[in-house]
């Protein structure tokens, strides 16, 4: 444990988010997304809903520039609790996020830096964050 820290950010994710450039990628998805297939550095966290995840991974990771998140389109186009909520926990509002269609988010998480796959049960639960500039603080 580490004082100051999310205790849902464990060493390896920690890792992992530390290694990550300005722009690179990290996919918060949920327990139904072909995570193992798609991505080279996959971390799980079974217990945990997609926002909770997001909502921790912020308190580290700033935003880069619109569209600061990415979510997959609905079946029928309309944004769902699941993503609203995702949008709350970046912190953003709706203006700033990129709506994706299905295949093309897979073709996109494809490059990822990591994926985080949640043990979310909510279908189209899935985010794609930018990673901003840090900037150290005095």
């Amino acid at each position: 444990m580490l004082t100051g820290i999310d205790p849902v950010l464990t060493g390896e994710l920690l890792l992992h988010l530390d290694a990550m450039g300005h722009s690179d990628t990290v996919v918060i998805a949920d327990a139904h997304f072909p995570a193992a297939r798609l991505g080279e550095r996959v971390v799980v966290l079974p217990t945990l809903s997609t926002p909770e995840v997001l909502r921790a991974v912020r308190t580290v990771i700033p935003l880069d520039d619109e569209p600061v998140l990415d979510l997959m389109t609905s079946a029928d186009g309309t944004v769902l609790d699941v993503q609203q909520e995702l949008i709350a926990a970046a912190g953003t509002t709706e203006d700033a996020v990129r709506f994706v269609d299905r295949f093309a988010y897979y073709d996109e998480a494809a490059t990822a830096f990591l994926i985080i796959r949640t043990g979310e049960t909510r279908t189209y639960g899935n985010v794609t964050l930018r990673k901003g500039l840090v900037t150290r603080t005095a």
